[in-house]
């Protein structure tokens, strides 16, 4: 042992000799020897690595949140929790979009993940906050190919929380975050349908994926349309519309739609797929089915859908549309008509609503249509419908008058018209050499096929607004001498003449029919004519103006005229004097004393006798 005083490395001697029976490769271990660190490092386990690090990363977008945002989602959550509709409507119609606008205009929200502790990870409110999350992303960003799966997967978590489930739900939102649930997920099936058909955009790996997306149905026709068959069985929407118009009352009603279609959750939602298969079977070109769904669903101001103003103005385009395709032009314009009125009367309510600029373009689409109508059957109708429509495409109405030459105005406002059609069958991403095909020899957009289909129509009516004026001039008229105006010979005039017959009558509701599909045989034109022999008896009925519109509105005018003039401020009445402003004493001469008779006008004046 080294002595008292002795440096510790002068005693190297003794201490081998009192360590000589000591394994030291044990004691000491192989710490640093033989550059073993690479191997302990391989051993870490690299999915916890990864974990730590996005923890850590989840801890900092956490704390980049702003606080005013964190508050906001703490309060959404619990009126959520606490089924206060009051209170979730605040936050959706208000809260989110102004927080948007004031930190999320350009950018996207946190992550579901990220707030997931702000919320007790409630994995409820996580899924309805991921559907505004996407929503989100959609309509102010640009999706990328796992925003467009994830929106399908968290689509899929929601319906199958709600169809899936032992017995109701006891979740309850608002009537417009249920529509916009609905149309949100037909907008997002769309949105997916256009961006896989353009295969020569896509990179080698998103073709991979897409193959495999193919495969498992994500996006397909198949899936979407489920999700609303089931949604309408599920709630019984159809039974309760027909008990409600039946007259049964709530006890009978509650014992034919069940324990799910009492909840205002499951029947709104049912409501509302009856209305996204409409718009689904219009994009898909089946305009007979998407009015066959429609059969129970009454078009009129006491319907349950009119209480979400998207849903009513929706509503009423896709029908006017599918009508246009069945060539039941009339039934198109009075749908418009209804629909166009209502929204002129509440535009001041409009501009409330967040939706208001969606509802304005749809609105703008429906004048565009109404425009088509009535050029290719024209009739008397709503002079304030009619001049709006000039004002807003008053050079294409004016062309589409024209006959041939107006064949490029009926085809300009039908493609900025027209629903945004899509193919139900998606590219052959499975078999490389179907794909090479289709990418060098594409197949025709749905819309252009469409539109094929209209124009062949209206280019058959081609002739119709020339005879017509020439007609309206005469009350008979030789057949050769209308042959001769028309540079063509009495044959080709005749089926002219035919074509014009065809035209001037349509299929049309009557009135009373309870599916969309019902109607007659109805004339569409005030002009009529006959053909006897070689001579054409025209016959024009005139329908007396309809003064009780001109009335109405001349009424509601005077009344806002009266309602300004006694809410103005009345001017200060000065004080006369005399010429001279004195007396002959040289005094001011006193004011006349008002008039104490006289009867009392409306604004508390007295008038004078």
């Amino acid at each position: 042992m080294a002595q008292p005083g002795m440096p510790i490395w002068a005693a190297d001697d003794e201490i081998e000799e009192d360590f000589q029976g000591v394994d030291l490769n044990m004691a000491i271990g192989n710490y640093g020897q033989n550059g073993l660190y690479d191997e302990v490092q391989s051993r870490i386990d690299e999915a916890a690595l990864l974990a730590v690090q996005q923890q850590m990363q989840q801890q900092a977008a956490f704390a980049q949140i702003p606080d005013q945002v964190k508050r906001f989602i703490v309060h959404f959550h619990q009126a959520v929790l606490n089924n206060n509709l009051e209170e979730i409507t605040v936050a959706y119609e208000s809260g989110w979009n102004r927080l948007t606008e004031k930190f999320y205009a350009k950018t996207e929200w946190p992550e579901a993940e990220i707030i997931a502790p702000l919320v007790n990870d409630d994995p409820i409110f996580l899924i309805l906050y991921r559907e505004l999350y996407y929503r989100h992303v959609y309509s102010r960003l640009q999706p990328n190919i796992d925003d467009r799966f994830h929106s399908y997967e968290n689509s899929c978590e929601l319906f199958n929380y709600l169809l899936n489930s032992d017995e109701p739900v006891t979740l309850e939102l608002p009537e417009q975050w249920l529509w916009d649930i609905i149309d949100e997920f037909i907008y997002q099936f769309q949105s997916y349908c256009v961006w896989r058909s353009r295969v020569k955009s896509k990179s080698d790996e998103e073709l991979i994926l897409l193959q495999e997306a193919a495969s498992q149905g994500v996006w397909s026709a198949y899936s979407v349309l489920n999700v609303l068959y089931s949604l309408i069985q599920k709630s019984k929407i159809n039974e309760y519309i027909v008990a409600q118009q039946e007259g049964k009352n709530e006890e009978e009603i509650a014992e034919i739609v069940g324990e799910y279609g009492v909840r205002p959750l499951y029947r709104m939602l049912g409501y509302f797929s009856i209305i996204g298969l409409l718009r689904v079977h219009t994009m898909l070109g089946d305009f007979t089915l998407a009015l066959k769904v429609m059969e129970n669903v009454e078009l009129n101001p006491k319907a349950q859908f009119t209480r979400v103003t998207a849903c009513l103005v929706s509503t009423y385009y896709y029908v006017g549309f599918c009508y246009i395709m069945l060539r039941r032009y009339m039934d198109a314009i009075r749908g418009y008509l209804s629909i166009l009125n209502f929204i002129l009367r509440m535009r001041q309510y409009h501009t409330r609503s967040y939706q208001y600029d969606q509802i304005n373009k749809t609105a703008d689409r429906m004048y565009a249509l109404f425009a088509v109508c009535n050029a290719l059957a024209p009739s008397r109708i709503d002079d304030n419908i009619l001049n709006t429509a000039k004002e807003k495409f008053g050079e294409q109405f004016t062309k589409m008058q024209r006959g041939e030459e107006g064949i490029a105005a009926f085809e300009e406002l039908f493609l900025y018209a027209c629903p945004k059609f899509i193919s139900a069958n998606p590219p052959p991403y499975d078999d490389p050499d179907a794909l090479t095909a289709y990418v060098d020899d594409p197949p025709t957009e749905p819309a252009q096929r469409h539109l094929a289909l209209f124009l062949a129509d209206v280019r058959a009516q081609a002739p119709v607004p020339t005879l017509r004026s020439f007609l309206k001039l005469y009350t008979s008229l030789d057949a050769s001498k209308l042959a001769g105006f028309l540079d063509a010979d009495e044959e080709e005039m005749v089926q002219q003449m035919m074509v014009m017959k065809q035209a001037s009558r349509c299929v049309s509701r009557v009135g009373g029919e309870k599916g969309l599909l019902e109607g007659a045989v109805r004339p569409t034109s005030d002009l009529d004519f006959s053909i006897d022999e070689n001579m054409l008896h025209m016959v024009e009925s005139t329908v007396g103006r309809r003064y009780a519109g001109w009335f109405i509105r001349s009424t509601e005018n005077a009344q806002r005229v009266l309602d300004t003039l006694k809410n103005s401020p009345l001017a200060i009445p000065t004080k006369s004097v005399a010429a001279n402003g004195q007396g002959t004493d040289g005094a001011a001469e006193q004011p006349a004393a008002p008039r104490a008779g006289g009867q009392k006008v409306a604004w508390g004046g007295v008038k004078v006798a």
